[in-house]
């Protein structure tokens, strides 16, 4: 059996909202959730228990009602708990963070607009090497200053909301913690420590003197490169595939998320909510702790 369970985030759910979902998803009953930012704004998450079997029709329709209502919603196996994982991995650029890290190191360099537009079209997956439009990108930031990405670091790089809460939960339940991007070290070795990522993979920007040098140093991480450190990291925690939760946001995501048991979009390209076992649209990362019973 499968539970639905919907979230709206800039408001309360309504009695209609309810009352279409049940027509679509036909649940045994409802189980409406305290809203954790104080019970004045009333129920903004509900589980409709044991619905009728899912299929593309459903999720066509759900997404038909929700999206112009701000509503999210995933479908999750019943009785699927956060502690039945073992690994949680994760992306940084746009998933973790707020930023695309090359794009803004790019602003640096003034090359902000031409490597956003290649950021984009390799994270709708319209790029099929994936590692040369990164040297393409990285090629652009020579010289650079290293004051100026701790600058960017400080003042720009922020979290995305609820990012610490669902490390934390993870934590807590007993899983590892891992960041894999296409970002760079220059971040990752600065948010492990505050975040207590159990293992990182991302790029390593060439450097000479003070500056970048426009160059890559070693083997670039990739999206097959992404899903092997994933792979790598369960072989070495004993655990099967299946107990992974992989939460990404671009095509290079799409390898490590088609490699485990459970995949979450978060905010993310078409391509990449398309194929994901569920998606957050609208609301924080840790909306995904209302799935789990």
């Amino acid at each position: 059996m499968y539970h639905l369970v919907i979230q709206r985030h800039t408001s309360p759910l309504s009695q209609d909202n309810l009352d279409q979902l049940c027509h679509i998803a036909a649940p045994i009953s409802l189980e409406k959730l305290a809203d954790d930012r104080g019970s004045e704004r009333g129920h903004n998450v509900a589980r409709l228990r044991d619905i009728r079997e899912p299929g593309p029709a459903m999720r066509r329709a759900l997404d038909t009602y929700c999206l112009p209502h701000h509503i999210d919603w995933a479908i999750i196996p019943a009785g699927l708990k956060l502690s039945d994982f073992k690994l949680l991995a994760m992306d940084m650029d746009s998933t973790l963070i707020n930023i695309e890290t090359v794009d803004e190191i790019g602003g640096l360099a003034g090359q902000k607009e031409q490597i956003a537009a290649i950021t984009a079209a390799a994270m709708r997956g319209e790029i099929a090497d994936y590692a040369q439009s990164l040297r393409q990108r990285v090629a652009l930031l020579k010289g650079v200053s290293l004051s100026a990405l701790d600058t960017l670091y400080r003042n720009t790089l922020r979290l995305n909301p609820g990012a610490q809460t669902l490390l934390e939960a993870a934590k807590a339940a007993g899983l590892k913690t891992q960041l894999v991007t296409g970002g760079f070290t220059y971040f990752t070795d600065r948010l492990q420590p505050q975040l207590g990522f159990d293992r990182i993979a991302a790029n390593v920007l060439g450097v000479s003197g003070e500056q970048l040098d426009g160059t890559l140093a070693g083997p670039i991480v990739d999206g097959a490169a992404k899903k092997k450190a994933v792979l790598d990291f369960c072989a070495d925690l004993g655990c099967d595939p299946g107990q992974v939760l992989v939460i990404g946001d671009g095509a290079n995501d799409l390898p490590m998320m088609n490699a485990v048991g459970f995949s979450v979009a978060f905010h993310a390209k078409p391509k990449v909510r398309e194929i994901a076992t569920a998606a957050i649209d609208h609301g924080p990362l840790d909306s995904l702790l209302h799935w789990f019973e």
